[in-house]
């Protein structure tokens, strides 16, 4: 595989200059071939973002150069990806996560969100610059995902827990004027999925929020609760199991809010824009007591989110 290999030289008295580019590279995850010699795996980010740090240098009075490189041989190439390690990264957010979990009986639910939040944060960090991810990565997030699923069922008891079954594919036709229920207090994923069944499934479709589980009808469509009619099953969020069951898991838009969803819902692969949704949400269910206005409220995020990934694709 190829390199790119940034040469960067600067004046001893540009201080200011030199502690510009060093921040730089460290942000980037370049690794240290030797001093003032930075690497990052070729790629056009890559490109763009060493040009930029070479336009550093040249403005504090020094120099930048990029080259594109390659190893002689496979013990050299290996050589070169030892210097992008983060397992020294990962052990110190594992060592966290696993000293959070020790303690987490005993602590305040607000301050365990926000502690959880920070961790993934961090994870997230260090995951942006592993370019060359491995079991490091894999166990650390292991790990990540069982606190949250720990935190999850005790801060909400009635989470749905996963079923494997197979999916079968509906027509939307038979599925319409319905009244659809789903736990008060709705999360991300009762949310965006009273959302999908709006704009997508149902457009006349009545929300009902439900004290318990068990006071669900026999004639409602229950979503997101165990026996509900759609929940969770195998890896897949109740959104995604909604999108799969009416064939809208192939709209790329939608697809990718059910990467959101279920990164916030359930954890696993993050996604960059989840904290910022994840705080966005809990403010507003934090301010707004009545669950229909929440959702009202809701679905205008997930219409600007759907919006802004269409854009994306086109």
């Amino acid at each position: 595989m190829y390199f790119l290999a940034l040469f960067v030289s600067l004046p001893t008295k540009a201080s200011t200059g030199r502690m510009r580019v060093w921040r730089s590279v460290k942000a980037l995850g370049c690794a240290t071939l030797r001093d003032g010699v930075y690497l990052l795996p070729d790629s056009a980010d890559s490109a763009t973002a060493l040009d930029e740090v070479a336009a550093q240098a040249l403005e504090a009075g020094g120099s930048g150069e990029v080259y594109r490189l390659s190893a002689c041989d496979e013990a050299q190439e290996a050589a070169l990806r030892t210097l992008f390690d983060r397992g020294e990264e990962y052990a110190r957010v594992a060592a966290e996560i696993k000293e959070f979990g020790r303690t987490l009986a005993c602590m305040d639910q607000a301050l365990a969100g926000r502690r959880l939040q920070s961790l993934m944060r961090r994870f997230e960090q260090v995951m942006r610059t592993d370019y060359f991810p491995g079991e490091a990565q894999r166990q650390t997030l292991g790990l990540l995902d069982d606190l949250r699923d720990t935190l999850t069922r005790r801060m909400s008891p009635d989470e749905p827990t996963t079923c494997q079954a197979e999916i079968p594919r509906l027509q939307r036709t038979a599925f319409q004027g319905r009244t659809w229920a789903t736990r008060a207090r709705p999360w991300v994923d009762r949310l965006a999925s009273a959302w999908l069944i709006r704009r997508y499934i149902d457009a006349d479709a009545r929300i009902v929020w439900l004290t318990s589980p068990a006071d669900c009808r026999a004639d409602w469509l229950g979503f997101d609760f165990d026996g509900a009619t759609f929940s969770h099953v195998g890896t897949r969020v109740t959104f995604e199991t909604l999108l799969a069951s009416f064939g809208l898991d192939s709209h790329p838009a939608l697809a990718r809010l059910g990467e959101l969803v279920h990164c916030l819902d359930a954890g696993g692969l993050p996604v960059a824009e989840a904290p910022g949704i994840e705080s966005l949400l809990a403010g507003l269910r934090a301010s707004e007591p009545d669950d229909d206005t929440l959702l009202a409220r809701a679905c205008e995020i997930f219409d600007w989110l759907r919006q802004s990934y269409e854009d994306e694709n086109t």
